[in-house]
């Protein structure tokens, strides 16, 4: 019996449709606060064209929204839990968090920010270790912990924490309309893609520092009061298209030959 089985019972109860409510609640504080405090940067091709916008339309909510998880898992008892989940994979997977380090690290726009003020690189690497910390937390964390609890499957504990994750980021849509649709499918293969590194690492550090480099990444061309296109990005996306590719032929050989988990 795998530890995240046997620790089933510890801390309060929290089944799923609750965990859907703190999840509409953790949305509402991001969305609601950046609506609230946030900076309109509508006539910039920007997301985040000064440190002034990243702070106020990011940096706060996502850290308020760190707050109110911290609290939800502290007042669930579920710390010990949630830092670590011991269920092995096989090794080949180990080269998912690698490669998604490696692209991650040559997809950064290290020109682009170069140019930009210390401040604003500053505040976007920090915005990168909010995003990994928080999104981690909620869905790697809590989400995956819950699932397990109900006794899903670990194939449906993968399916249905890295789905929600993905329906998550519709919310999106209030500042970026229908592209948002796109942004939650591939964010949901992302999801799954994270819950693996959860696997191999044993322990949510390791999505937490893979989540957030691919963030700061993916976001490092988006800063400044000039984006540019670049084509370090094309890695990541390369690579997204080959993870999902490989973990479709290769789902089913994720677990260990013997396993005392229900098949993935």
């Amino acid at each position: 019996m795998y530890a995240a089985e046997a620790e089933k019972q510890v801390g309060r109860r929290f089944t799923w449709p609750w965990f859907l409510v703190a999840v509409v609640v953790y949305l509402g504080i991001i969305q609601g606060l950046g609506k609230l405090i946030g900076v309109d940067t509508g006539p910039s091709d920007s997301q985040f064209p000064t440190t002034e916008s990243l702070v106020r339309n990011a940096l706060i909510p996502i850290g308020a929204s760190i707050v109110f998880i911290a609290a939800l898992v502290t007042w669930l008892g579920w710390w010990g839990v949630v830092l670590r989940y011991r269920v092995p994979a096989r090794r080949w997977v180990r080269w998912v968090p690698i490669s998604m380090l490696l692209a991650a690290l040559v997809g950064l726009n290290y020109g682009h920010l170069s140019d930009q003020s210390a401040s604003l690189v500053c505040c976007l690497l920090l915005l990168g270790l909010f995003v990994g910390v928080g999104e981690e937390l909620m869905f790697r964390g809590i989400g995956v912990h819950v699932f397990k609890r109900a006794g899903f499957s670990e194939g449906k504990v993968a399916l249905w924490s890295s789905v929600i994750f993905g329906l998550a980021h519709v919310s999106n849509a209030i500042g970026q309309g229908a592209q948002a649709i796109l942004q939650a499918l591939i964010v949901c293969t992302s999801g799954y893609f994270f819950y693996l590194c959860l696997r191999v690492g044993g322990v949510i550090l390791l999505p937490m520092l893979v989540h957030g480099l691919w963030d700061t990444s993916l976001i490092s061309t988006l800063i400044g009061t000039e984006p540019v296109v670049y084509l370090g990005t094309i890695v990541i996306l390369v690579l997204q298209v080959a993870l999902i590719v490989v973990l479709v032929v290769r789902r089913r050989a994720v677990n260990p030959t013997r396993t005392s988990t229900s098949p993935a």
